[in-house]
């Protein structure tokens, strides 16, 4: 029996097959299924993107309203048209719905995502709204910015540099305090930057949860910085910042693993894997791809292989021979999860940053999908 099979036939889902019977990673497929899940993910009365679809009961129940994800997805749907697709909702409209009420953002985060998505999609109304949520005064107003929290610095910083760049460029004295501005979101975010390039989660000595866990960095707290100091450095011509990037970069390829996974958590001290499952889809297609290959466009670095393997896994080359793409749901599920119990013992046990083959048997397929998966693989993958 291949291993994990039982508990998904026991779950009235279908066994794995084996990975021979599967189809291999084709973007123009992988970009169809994109198109398809998205659709039905869009709620048309409220112009935004729900949370999520969650398999119950033999049926996919949509959950919950984001903004995060509505701008993530729209930004991926912008790549998809200007490849020549059709974006299966209207783009414009989602986007001024959150230009205009502005009372979803709680961050500074939340506010580079959004400068990222105006810069991407409608750059002639960038420079209006920086000025309309005050841009430039996020690092002091927000608390994820103070606490320097290294994912929401790192799209901050993404949503800045865009606006220094094609046709959103801010120029003259306000492009000069926005680069100004820029550098200081650098500052703060590679102060967050250890051993080998890993980040921390969030700086460690601004708060209590800081110092207790703040050298503990998930993939996104490596990814996104990665796409964000290759955004600063084409806008400003700061070498250092793509030297950071190749760091890091090369340190989650070294430790990526045999399937191609791209684990969970590092430790920026010491530059290691932390934590290894779960293992999430949108890392392997989208998040990963989206940092590797910017990077690579940029310093000239072939991540090709580290890229390939990554898609691969969703594709059924994984622990559990299993293929995360359903062509019937339109969807791609979440993740790899062990349980709660066996995912403490493991870290109990001092093994959180290797694999534990005896372990293996206990994975589980969480039967869930979330628009911006399927959003960063559309950003990630189209034209390429």
């Amino acid at each position: 029996m291949i291993p994990g099979s039982r508990h998904l036939e026991s779950s009235g889902f279908p066994a794995p097959l084996l990975i021979s019977e599967k189809k291999p990673i084709a973007f123009p497929q992988l970009i169809e299924l994109a198109v398809r899940g998205l659709e039905r993910m869009f709620d048309r009365e409220r112009c935004l993107f729900v949370h999520s679809l969650r398999r119950s009961r033999g049926e996919l129940r949509a959950e919950g309203l984001s903004p995060r994800y509505t701008l993530m997805t729209l930004l991926g749907l912008r790549c998809l048209e200007q490849e020549g697709g059709r974006s299966p909702v209207e783009i414009a409209p989602a986007l001024r719905r959150l230009v205009e009420d502005v009372s979803w953002i709680t961050g500074a985060g939340d506010l580079g995502l959004l400068l990222w998505a105006v810069a991407r999609i409608a750059p002639t109304r960038f420079a209006e709204v920086a000025e309309r949520v005050d841009a430039a005064g996020a690092l002091v107003r927000y608390k994820d910015a103070r606490q320097g929290h290294t994912m929401e610095l790192a799209w901050y910083l993404t949503g800045l540099s865009y606006g220094l760049q094609g046709d959103a460029g801010i120029s003259g004295r306000a492009g000069n305090a926005f680069s100004e501005k820029a550098a200081e979101a650098f500052r703060f975010l590679i102060a967050n930057q250890g051993t080998r390039g890993i980040f921390g989660h969030l700086a460690a000595g601004k708060s209590v949860a800081g110092r207790l866990r703040g050298r503990i960095g998930s993939f996104a707290d490596q990814v996104y910085p990665i796409y964000a100091l290759v955004q600063f450095s084409k806008a400003v011509g700061q070498s250092e910042a793509l030297a950071r990037a190749l760091d890091c970069a090369r340190t989650i390829c070294e430790h990526q693993g045999p399937n191609g996974e791209w684990w969970w958590h590092y430790d920026s001290a010491t530059g290691k894997v932390a934590e290894t499952y779960p293992v999430y889809s949108v890392h392997q297609d989208g998040m990963a791809p989206m940092a590797l290959l910017a990077l690579a466009d940029a310093a000239g670095e072939d991540f090709a292989g580290p890229v390939g393997r990554g898609l691969e896994w969703i594709g059924g080359r994984n622990d559990l021979a299993f293929d995360m793409r359903s062509e019937a749901d339109g969807v791609i599920w979440r993740n790899f999860y062990l349980p709660r119990t066996e995912r403490l013992l493991q870290q109990l046990l001092g093994a959180g940053g290797e694999v534990d083959r005896g372990s293996i048997g206990k994975l589980r397929v969480n039967f869930e999908c979330r628009p911006y998966e399927l959003g960063w693989a559309l950003y990630a993958l189209c034209g390429r």
